[in-house]
């Protein structure tokens, strides 16, 4: 874990009320880090609803599997989170230590296994004890708080400088629900479900399936659209839980228009905790929104803005101050979506750089110099083509993007 904190970072945090339904405990169990915590149980009331969307690597963790094969139950207990060992490429031992972690949380709580969640982070390839979590369990189980939110946020940390929450108040079929999220991520982040792991709860009453629509939606606008390094990891883990403690009456149908200003809400904390991974991207000095229009599609828009966001290019153009909107033509040109070199209009912010396939006649490089100092920028893409847009979020590369990951196993 990184010492310096992002000069990206929030110059405060937020403190998330206690939410109804759900109890949370750290501690140290040794599994990587010295004088840390790196292990969270959060406890949920029986009948808790729970969804999940997971990365779509072809080499997922063993926590990641497990989570697989039991989220179409819909129904949580508990969720374990490690930092330090992600559990992935580690075989049937690795299996193994998913198998007594949950053994172990349902021991604790007097549930089923099958009612057990997991989800590890940190270095790949490295067999995970899980013994170490024997000595920690049950006191986990016994000391919950519904207002542990920043402690959760910190446990779960590796690379990251900061904690990552947010918190929404909404109503929903006449009472006040509150929804809290956190999550860790600051390097091997690129979408398809574009964080390492991310946590949000409700305490409405929501069914599994209405839950999962709303979360899926949701993702394909905020993580989805997060890219720091365009590497995705082995881990990547999103779960949803509703513990119904709100009281009001429970929603099963995700189209019922009752639900639209959760839906809403639920998806703003999303983008939040989103450009929060940005905001902390591994050696990131600059938070970058890049947003193109005129594209054939939302689609192609999308693939176009992820083409610019992950170019090594443009992003030590940008770490260098640089105002060299070549690079993001380059990026545009590499994308394999259709543009028009004649039709292509760039800014950055609210200057124009370029129109129209040429230099803007009134480009000024010192005033295009002096925004690119900026710790936010914006590059703005007009493809010329149609009615496609899509925005989505990255950071500068700099030196120390390489220095954390040349020593992140050392």
């Amino acid at each position: 874990m990184s010492s310096a904190v992002s000069p990206l970072a929030p110059k405060s945090l937020p403190t998330l009320p206690a939410l109804a339904g759900v109890k949370l405990a750290t501690a140290e169990a040794g599994i990587r880090y010295a004088g840390r915590t790196d292990v969270l149980l959060a406890n949920f009331a029986p009948g808790t609803s729970i969804a999940g969307v997971f990365t779509r690597s072809r080499c997922p963790s063993a926590p990641v599997e497990w989570c697989r094969e039991r989220i179409g139950g819909g129904r949580i207990r508990a969720l374990v989170v490690n930092s330090g060992n992600a559990n992935a490429f580690t075989g049937a031992s690795g299996r193994a230590a998913t198998k007594l972690t949950a053994e172990l949380a349902a021991k604790a709580l007097g549930c089923s296994e099958d009612e057990i969640f997991l989800a590890s982070t940190g270095v790949i390839g490295e067999p995970l004890d899980a013994s170490k979590f024997a000595g920690v369990m049950e006191g986990l189980a016994e000391r919950g708080a519904e207002d542990g939110w920043e402690a959760a946020a910190r446990a779960i940390m590796t690379t990251d400088t900061f904690p990552k929450l947010a918190t929404r108040r909404v109503e929903l079929g006449g009472r006040t629900v509150t929804i809290n999220g956190i999550a860790k991520g600051a390097g091997m982040i690129a979408p398809d479900m574009a964080t390492m792991l991310a946590f949000v709860a409700t305490d409405a009453a929501i069914t599994p399936a209405a839950l999962q629509a709303v979360l899926a939606a949701a993702t394909e606008r905020s993580f989805n659209c997060v890219t720091v390094d365009g590497d995705t990891s082995t881990s990547d883990t999103l779960l949803a839980f509703a513990t119904g403690a709100a009281g009001n009456v429970a929603v099963s149908d995700a189209q019922d228009p009752a639900l639209a200003g959760f839906a809403a809400a639920f998806e703003d904390l999303l983008v939040e905790l989103a450009q929060l991974v940005a905001r902390d991207g591994e050696g990131a000095r600059k938070f970058v929104t890049v947003e193109v229009e005129g594209a054939e599609s939302d689609l192609s828009a999308r693939k176009i803005a992820l083409s610019i966001a992950n170019s090594p290019l443009v992003k030590t153009a940008i770490a260098g101050e640089d105002a060299n909107w070549g690079r993001v033509v380059m990026a545009v040109g590499k994308a394999g979506e259709p543009a028009d070199r004649d039709l292509l209009s760039i800014r950055f912010g609210d200057l124009r750089v370029a129109h129209l396939g040429a230099r803007d006649p009134a480009y000024d490089e010192a005033t295009a110099s002096a925004y690119m100092k900026r710790e936010e920028i914006v590059i703005g893409v007009d493809i010329g083509l149609g009615q496609g847009r899509a925005r989505v979020w990255t950071c500068d590369l700099t030196e120390g993007y390489i220095a954390i990951n040349a020593d992140y196993r050392s």
